[in-house]
């Protein structure tokens, strides 16, 4: 009976252990209890398989699965630093390493950048300037012009100078013919010869005086009429003088005149440019009177137009920032208009309009070629401030990328990416607080193709 109870589970064991041969250690231990013989116990284990050792590629799904079927965290965390590196794949490591190192270049030979007009230069320091832009009027300088008065009553006789033509100083544009001017010469000229005439008798009754010939009283009476004499030539020559005459020109043509009695210059009056110029109104013509109540009393306007002034409106809110002697860069308002010229700020008004509640600016502006015109519309740039920085560089050398604004370094082998951190700016150019020095050449036109290039890089490089 016990042999045939060791039998059947004898039996029952091999069968198990050849299903389920992770529990014939358990069935060993039972039948062993149970009286089986250790010879019989060897055919119920069957020969453990031999061990082959798994690729190492597939280590890390190994260790993963591992330890998805478990809880321990610490298994969890190293299967997942296991995944996170090539293992000991050098040829990884080394492509990993060399993506690095080229992040933030762009290569491009020298000729490449000639060809796609990338212009390079030195990063400097300079001065910032700061501007408004005011709209203004070209107006003459009034310093800078003047009217030809008719000083006397009288008739044009000639008109010397036509409309634009230019003039030079003293220069004789017009002539009178005035009765006034003819009675001031006649006085002036007859109280000379009556003054020789005086001083003749003087002289002769100072002689006799002398010699006791003749009376104290002639000889008084003598000095005194030549003393009238005197002061009535003195007399004569100021108003010739009020008159813009000169006392000794008009003597020479009195004597020229007894040359030529036909040709008589006592009623001409010559009327001179008071400055050099041009011509810019005519306001008489020939035969015209002038001079009395109620005629012209200019005969021409003069303006040397060599510098213009621009008047500018300027408001209460950019008032504070205008100052004297500010550059200020004028252009016109006119579309298509490319000129520029340069001018300074020459008066701010301390008053303020009462309608407007704006101040006049006034702007000096050379004007060499008389291409600005008086009345002619312009724009102008008021430089309000100037600030002198140890590093600047043009706008058009910086660009934004991921969100960052950066410049391209010029390199050996092409460009680097920097980025830099900016202050103040002005129109043109921007403050680096950092991440530039002067002195480094850097792409300032064109820049946007190295970023495009420098995102390409950067696409290839993540595939």
């Amino acid at each position: 009976m016990r042999i045939l109870l060791a039998a059947l589970l004898l039996a029952a064991g091999i069968a198990i252990g050849a299903v389920i041969p992770p529990v014939s250690g358990f069935v060993r231990g039972t039948l062993s209890v149970a009286g089986v013989p250790p010879s019989l116990l060897a055919f119920t284990s069957p020969p453990e398989p031999p061990k082959v050792a798994a690729p190492k590629a597939a280590a890390p799904q190994a260790d993963h699965a591992e330890g998805e079927g478990q809880d321990d965290g610490h298994a969890h965390g190293k299967a997942d630093t296991n995944h996170g590196k090539p293992g000991d794949d050098a040829h990884g490591e080394h492509a990993h390493s060399e993506a690095e190192g080229e992040e933030g270049h762009v290569k491009m030979t020298a000729e490449q950048v000639e060809t796609q007009d990338i212009k390079v230069a030195n990063a400097e320091g300079g001065t910032l300037s700061r501007h408004i832009l005011v709209p203004g009027t070209i107006t003459p300088d009034t310093d800078r012009i003047a009217r030809v008065p008719a000083k006397v009553v009288g008739t044009v006789a000639e008109m010397r100078k036509r409309l634009g033509d230019a003039v030079k100083k003293d220069e004789v544009v017009a002539v009178l013919d005035s009765r006034e001017v003819a009675d001031a010469k006649s006085e002036y000229l007859t109280a000379v010869v009556r003054a020789e005439l005086e001083k003749t008798n003087f002289d002769r009754q100072q002689a006799l005086w002398d010699k006791r010939v003749s009376a104290e009283s002639a000889y008084l009476n003598a000095k005194a009429v030549y003393t009238e004499a005197t002061l009535r030539q003195d007399l004569a020559r100021q108003k010739l003088s009020a008159l813009g005459l000169n006392a000794a020109e008009v003597a020479k043509l009195a004597k020229r005149d007894e040359t030529t009695p036909n040709a008589s210059t006592l009623r001409q009056y010559e009327l001179r440019s008071p400055l050099s110029g041009r011509i810019v109104e005519r306001k008489v013509d020939v035969g015209t009177s002038v001079g009395k109540e109620g005629d012209p009393s200019d005969v021409y306007t003069v303006a040397d137009l060599s510098t213009v002034w621009i008047e500018l409106s300027v408001s209460t809110a950019d008032l504070p920032q205008v100052r004297e002697g500010a550059v200020v860069t004028v252009t016109p308002s006119q579309e298509g208009g490319e000129r520029h010229e340069q001018g300074k700020v020459i008066f701010v008004s301390p008053l303020l309009n009462a309608e407007t509640r704006a101040a006049r600016v006034v702007v000096a502006l050379p004007n060499r070629d008389m291409a600005w015109r008086p009345g002619t519309f312009v724009t102008a740039e008021v430089e309000i401030a100037r600030d002198q920085v140890p590093v600047r560089v043009a706008k058009a050398a910086l660009q934004t990328i991921e969100g960052k604004r950066v410049v391209f370094v010029r390199t050996e082998e092409g460009f680097e990416k920097r980025e830099v951190e900016l202050g103040r700016s002005d129109d043109d150019a921007v403050e680096v607080m950092s991440g530039l020095k002067a002195g480094e050449a850097i792409a300032v036109a064109n820049t946007f193709l190295l970023k495009a290039e420098l995102g390409k890089s950067e696409a290839d490089h993540a595939h």
